[in-house]
């Protein structure tokens, strides 16, 4: 995938460039007799030379040509020309390796290089890029040389946007041509620079380089790709900027990038595994919500955060059913993070007051009301809880309470028939899982429900009826 995304960046950055310096271009073709007027610093067998190795069709011959020119003029100052020349030839015979090491000669004459021909080393720079990626296979990548590569294209690419920052516009160019040529070749450098870094494993400079690169084109159908390579470094950094990874990964899904839903499962796994929340529906409402954000800030607001498993535990440690009840009926973010941290939690010993029964066919929900003091229990009348106890084995497939997901199944030993003895107004003693709550008017969800049999009456023994009198005759 990535490779196409070069390929065609690489085309539109090379047609832009044959496009802003076609009068140079044509200008070289005829060294001497553009510069007759002036004293030329160079002989006519140098040029003849030169125009007979270019004139050659046959590109390894051409090369034995430009290698006998070389040996015979190492100082002449057509040396751009024939650098330009070994590149062409080089570029025919698919020798990428020899392409960027005369891409890096060229570039090393400095502003000899562009005096001859305006613009030659940009030109130079967006060939040695395009190379690099021809030249980095599978099988090169693994090579002793292929890090020095690796640097070395990235340098060529900063070069390049900084290059590319300060060219001139031609004469003969508009304002809105050049300035749209500018902005995709700036964007084509730096993320050129960004790949090199994702390779060397310098996620800084990876994720510096893919903004710059959005920056410069924010309308190219790779800035998905980029957001979603920002999203990896970031996470990948010591220590990880996860939550910023975290939008960035959002931003490409939102940008439809290729594969966004094996993108977003990914970002599923990794907020789970973030937060460890006790119920994974929260994780698919956070990723919900993240993603209809991002679509709208490419930035993560400072105000948007995710909590972490450490977070999460120091509420969950320091919760009781009172605070419970207290932060979920407040709502609000105090609502969210409690929720986050006690979804699915089992809590112990929990005790209350039963307003209401209400039974199915294998199990009961007591509606009851909890408080601070035995008083104030007494005293409720509506309740804050639903705990749901089983009167008979559940089925296998059975789902929690109250639709709540990511809790466990019931498990087959937990009914307690007995429980249907307890009434309204009897007192309850409970251990069991929070599986959900409804905000307003609150009521708190449980399932897996253990009833302290202390609690439950006992069974009244069976009605004796009375002996039947026997009369005597």
């Amino acid at each position: 995938m990535m490779l196409k995304s070069w390929e065609r960046m690489a085309l539109a950055l090379a047609t832009a460039l044959l496009f802003l310096c076609l009068p140079a271009r044509a200008a070289a073709a005829q060294p001497i007799q553009d510069q007759q007027q002036q004293k030329q610093p160079y002989t006519l067998p140098e040029y003849n030379a030169l125009q007979a190795a270019r004139a050659e069709k046959d590109p390894q011959q051409g090369i034995k040509m430009l290698d006998a020119f070389v040996a015979q003029y190492p100082n002449s100052t057509l040396m751009p020309y024939v650098y330009q020349q070994y590149i062409a030839d080089y570029s025919a015979l698919k020798d990428y390796a020899k392409v960027m090491e005369y891409a890096d000669k060229t570039v090393a004459l400095g502003d000899k290089a562009d005096a001859a021909i305006p613009g030659l080393r940009l030109t130079a720079l967006d060939t040695r890029v395009r190379a690099f990626y021809s030249w980095y296979t599978p099988q090169n990548a693994k090579a002793p040389e292929a890090n020095d590569q690796l640097t070395k294209a990235r340098d060529a690419a900063l070069l390049g946007a900084k290059l590319m920052e300060s060219f001139p516009k031609p004469a003969n160019t508009s304002e809105e041509a050049f300035a749209e040529t500018k902005k995709k070749e700036m964007a084509f450098f730096d993320a050129a620079a960004a790949y090199a870094d994702v390779q060397l494993k310098d996620d800084s400079g990876a994720i510096a380089q893919y903004k710059a690169a959005i920056t410069a084109d924010q309308s190219d159908t790779s800035v998905a790709a980029w957001e979603y390579q920002i999203g990896l470094a970031q996470l990948a950094l010591t220590p990880p900027q996860t939550l910023d990874g975290f939008w960035s990964l959002a931003r490409a899904i939102d940008l439809k990038m290729p594969q966004a839903d094996q993108v977003k499962e990914f970002l599923h796994a990794r907020i789970l595994a973030y937060e460890q929340p006790g119920c994974v529906s929260q994780v698919d409402a956070q990723l919900n919500e993240m993603l209809q954000l991002a679509a709208n800030s490419p930035d993560r607001p400072a105000t948007y955060t995710i909590p972490s498993q450490d977070d999460l535990s120091k509420i969950r440690n320091a919760s009781n059913i009172l605070t419970i009840i207290a932060d979920l009926s407040g709502g609000g973010d105090n609502a969210k993070m409690t929720w986050l941290a006690v979804c699915g939690s089992e809590l112990p010993e929990v005790v209350g007051k039963i307003i209401d029964v209400q039974k199915s066919d294998n199990y009961v929900d007591f509606m009851v009301f909890t408080a601070a003091t035995p008083q104030d229990m007494q005293a409720g009348t509506t309740a804050n809880m639903d705990v749901k106890v089983w009167t008979a084995n559940p089925p296998a497939a059975a789902a929690p309470a109250s639709g709540a997901t990511g809790a466990a199944a019931p498990a087959q030993n937990v009914a307690q028939p007995d429980v249907l003895r307890l009434q309204k107004d009897d007192g309850i003693k409970f251990s069991g899982t929070l599986v959900s709550y409804d905000p307003s008017p609150f009521l708190l969800h449980w399932d897996q429900v253990k009833v302290d049999p202390s609690v439950i009456p006992a069974a009244k023994p069976a009605a004796r009826r009375p002996a039947r009198k026997t009369t005597h005759r």
